[in-house]
């Protein structure tokens, strides 16, 4: 299927302009559940309801507007937002260039490659690209996406650019609200020792467990369902009762896994 781009408009920085247009990074693949009446299995349709004239309406017949302050409502046509007075609307406004680190990783939302737009573009994109290469430093700008306004952050990622939007701050919780829920604990140097043993052993993950396990668990379950039976309860890990135990045993299992036996790798 040939990639539709998601927004156009030009990244700014100083002087230098470059037409781009934006295209999804990501995709889900997810299986669908859909909403039934419980009472006979049927499809539930939700249907768009006018309760000033008490009738359905149809698709064509809707728009979108903003609450006033005296509980009016103020209709906004798709010619009033085409004039709203955002430089982000069609521009990625770059206003400096940072670290990686000094981003908070759960301001992080939605990626979108970069590319080029039609035209005496290559230049100036392909410098973009390499200067954050050689410089290591990320891009920090803003941009207006579906009508809303973001921040953003450009990347290079095998070899073109990469923009993700980023949580403004006044989105992010803040974790002094849980605070009370984490309490201090003393730790022996030993557990420290043992647990860093560990997630040495652990290092690296094996690339069998990039896949979402959910689909398949759910065909499963439709198949048990259908067959009249039972789906098999997963195991649910214990909870630790000795700690230094349980890290023991994890330490033993993850060199066992890292470095098995002669006759293990031959299947004996």
């Amino acid at each position: 299927m040939r990639a539709t781009a998601t927004w156009s408009g030009t990244i700014a920085f100083g002087m230098v302009s470059i037409p781009v247009q934006l295209y999804a990074a990501t995709e889900e693949h997810t299986v669908r559940l859909h909403e039934i009446h419980t009472a006979d299995g049927s499809r539930v349709q939700h249907r768009r309801f006018c309760a000033a004239e008490g009738r359905e309406i149809s698709y064509s017949e809707v728009g979108r507007g903003v609450a006033l302050p005296d509980g009016r409502m103020l209709p906004l046509t798709e010619d009033d937002l085409a004039r709203l007075p955002l430089p982000t609307k069609r521009t990625i406004t770059v206003v400096g260039f940072i670290e990686p680190k000094g981003i908070i990783p759960i301001s992080y939302d939605r990626p979108y490659y970069v590319a080029p737009a039609e035209g005496n573009t290559d230049r100036p994109y392909a410098l973009l690209v390499e200067v954050l290469s050689r410089t290591g430093l990320v891009a920090m700008a803003k941009v207006a996406i579906r009508s809303r306004e973001r921040k953003a952050v450009l990347r290079p990622y095998a070899g073109m650019l990469l923009l993700q939007t980023l949580r403004w701050r006044d989105e992010i919780r803040d974790p002094a609200d849980l605070a009370h829920l984490v309490p201090a604990v003393p730790l022996s140097d030993r557990e420290r020792r043992l647990a860093e043993v560990l997630v040495q052993e652990m290092t690296g993950v094996d690339d069998s467990v990039d896949h979402d396990g959910y689909a398949h668990a759910l065909e499963q379950l439709v198949d048990a369902v259908v067959a009249g039976d039972t789906p098999a309860e997963p195991p649910r890990p214990e909870p630790v009762v000795d700690l230094m135990t349980a890290l023991q045993q994890s330490v033993d299992e993850a060199r066992s896994a890292r470095h098995p036996t002669k006759g293990d790798r031959h299947g004996k």
